[in-house]
C-alpha cells in the first residue's frame, strides 16, 4: 500500500453520511477534496473549511449540465483529479407493486442516472492522464435483494454492473474502479433520507411490512460506523491492488457470502438443464 502522494478527491453527496466521513477523514490525511452539495451555503462552507484543499461546488447529480460543471470547476480548481466518489443516492422503500412510477423514475434518476452523469464528465479527464480511481457507493442490496427494498435493489444491481462493466473498460488506461457494499451504517440512509411507500396490501405485511418496520426501528443503531468506512475507502484507494467489490461491515460480508453460496449451489443443481439449451455439438 502506497501513501506517499496526496490525492485529489471528488466526492458527491458530502453533506452527510458517508461523503462526509470520507471528506473529513481525507483532509485529517492531508488530500484535497472537492465535494457536491445541494444548497450553496453548504458549498461555501467547505470551501472556507480548509483554505487551499476543500472546494465546495453546488450540484444537483440528476442535472447533467450542473454536473459537467462541477467536474470541470473542481479540475480548474485543483488542476486534475484522482479519485472520483459516486456516493449521492439514497433508499427507496416499498413493495414493487405500492412503490408509484414516479418514484421509481426518481430513484433511478439519482442512484443510477446522476452516477452516468459523473461518470461521463469526469472520464475523458482520467483518461486522458491514464490514471485514476472510481468508488461506487453502491451496497450489499446491489448483490443481495430484500422485501421492501426491490426498487432500491434494482438501481444499485444496475449500479453493480457499470462498475463491473467499467472496470474491464478503463483498466487497461490504469484507472481503476471499486464497488464498495456497506451493510447497515448509522447514516441517514433508513432515517430522513429515505421514502416508504405505505404497504397497504395485507398479502405484503408480512414480508415488506415486517422488513420495513424493522429498518426504520433501527435506524441510527445500526452496527456499521461511517469513520471506519470512510478508513476503509481511503485505504482501498491507496492499494496497489485494490479489489473489485468491497463489502463494508458483518453483515455485508455475510451477506455477499451467503448470495454466492447460494447462486453457486442453484448453478449446480440446474446446469445440465441450461447446457442442455445449445445446439448438440457439431449441429
Amino acid at each position: 500500500m502506497s501513501d506517499s502522494v496526496s490525492k485529489t478527491w471528488f466526492i458527491t453527496g458530502a453533506s452527510s453520511g458517508f461523503g462526509e466521513a470520507l471528506a473529513t477523514y481525507i483532509l485529517e490525511k492531508g488530500g484535497r477534496v472537492a465535494a457536491t452539495f445541494r444548497q450553496p451555503e453548504q458549498a461555501e462552507e467547505f470551501t472556507a473549511k480548509e483554505a487551499g484543499r476543500t472546494f465546495g461546488v453546488v450540484c444537483d447529480v440528476t442535472n447533467e449540465p450542473q454536473v459537467k460543471t462541477a467536474v470541470a470547476d473542481a479540475i480548474a480548481h485543483f488542476g486534475h483529479l484522482d479519485v472520483v466518489v459516486n456516493n449521492a443516492g439514497y433508499g427507496s422503500m416499498g413493495s414493487i407493486e405500492e412503490v408509484p412510477a414516479e418514484e421509481v423514475q426518481r430513484q433511478f434518476d439519482v442512484n443510477v442516472f446522476g452516477v452516468l452523469h459523473v461518470l461521463r464528465a469526469v472520464l475523458p479527464h482520467l483518461r486522458e492522464r491514464r490514471a485514476g480511481h472510481v468508488l461506487n457507493i453502491t451496497s450489499i442490496g446491489g448483490l443481495k435483494t430484500f422485501p421492501g427494498v426491490g426498487i432500491y435493489n434494482a438501481s444499485k444491481f444496475a449500479l453493480e454492473a457499470i462498475g463491473e462493466s467499467l472496470s474491464q473498460q478503463v483498466g487497461p488506461l490504469g484507472i481503476k474502479v471499486t464497488n464498495i457494499e456497506p451493510s447497515g451504517f448509522r447514516t441517514k440512509w433508513a432515517g430522513e433520507s429515505a421514502t416508504f411507500a405505505d404497504t397497504k396490501i395485507d398479502d405484503y405485511q408480512a414480508t415488506v411490512g415486517e422488513n420495513l418496520r424493522s429498518i426504520q426501528g433501527n435506524s441510527g443503531r445500526q452496527p456499521g460506523d461511517p469513520d471506519r468506512a470512510a478508513k476503509a475507502m481511503y485505504e482501498v484507494v491507496h492499494m496497489d491492488n485494490p479489489p473489485l467489490h468491497l463489502p463494508l461491515g458483518k453483515a455485508a460480508v455475510k451477506g455477499a457470502r451467503e448470495k454466492f453460496e447460494s447462486t453457486s449451489k442453484e448453478l449446480a443443481q440446474y446446469e445440465d438443464m441450461g447446457n442442455a439449451a445449445d445446439f448438440p455439438a457439431g449441429e
